[in-house]
């Protein structure tokens, strides 16, 4: 199974990481262009190549770890996804400067002091607005629920770190387990996507934030 990754920030970088720690080989990729991911391939090494988006997208299994703002735009603009697996890693959030921005002093955000703020999704959870940007494939929510720079550790404090998925094609989320799996991780089934993607949901889903480690 090919992989790709759409997204070089801290989720695409780190889902990269884990991957290549693996041996397991991904293309990752980002709006500027292959040419500005040299230095992170060179880091990663041989197992991930940088790529266009294009080119990412279309992989077997591909990760969206892009910004909520920019998920309609990027994902809109590829091809048809035919049954392919989409490991939607986004959360509905946009982030400000707390220093600067009016939406700093808004009381109805408990986020605003760290420069983040909920999306209103009118009622939707945000795997439900992903689906309909990749019409045809198969979406698993996974890899969004806690600190990505946790994921460089997936065994730690004598345990395996646990990861939460969720998703309505069985085997669509057994092979992202098995990537989980394969990584050191300790995967818990959240059930379907309006199910388990509001549980886990940055950034007040219930099961968001928390670091839990199974011994």
């Amino acid at each position: 199974m090919t992989i790709g990754i759409i997204g070089s920030g801290a989720l695409g970088s780190n889902f990269a990481r884990i991957l290549a720690n693996t041996g397991i080989s991904a293309t990752i990729s980002n709006s500027r262009g292959p040419a500005s991911l040299e230095e992170l391939v060179k880091e990663l090494g041989p197992s991930i190549k940088a790529g266009t988006v294009e080119e990412a997208a279309s992989a077997d299994m591909v990760l969206v770890a892009v910004r909520w703002v920019d998920a309609e735009r990027v994902l809109g603009s590829l091809p048809a996804w035919n049954g392919r697996i989409v490991i939607d890693g986004t959360n509905p959030v946009e982030f400000f400067d707390p220093a600067t921005s009016p939406d700093a002093n808004d009381p109805n955000n408990p986020l605003a002091a760290y420069g983040i703020k909920a999306v209103d999704l009118a009622g939707k959870h945000s795997s439900q607005i992903i689906q309909q940007f990749v019409p045809g494939a198969r979406v698993v929510k996974a890899f969004n629920h806690n600190d990505v720079n946790v994921l460089k550790e997936p065994e730690t404090q004598g345990g395996k770190r646990v990861l939460f998925y969720s998703g309505d094609d069985a085997a669509a989320k057994a092979e992202v387990r098995g990537i989980m799996e394969t990584a050191g991780f300790f995967p818990i089934d959240l059930g379907s996507l309006d199910v388990g993607g509001p549980l886990a949901s940055l950034p007040f889903g219930p099961l968001s934030t928390h670091n839990f480690i199974s011994i």
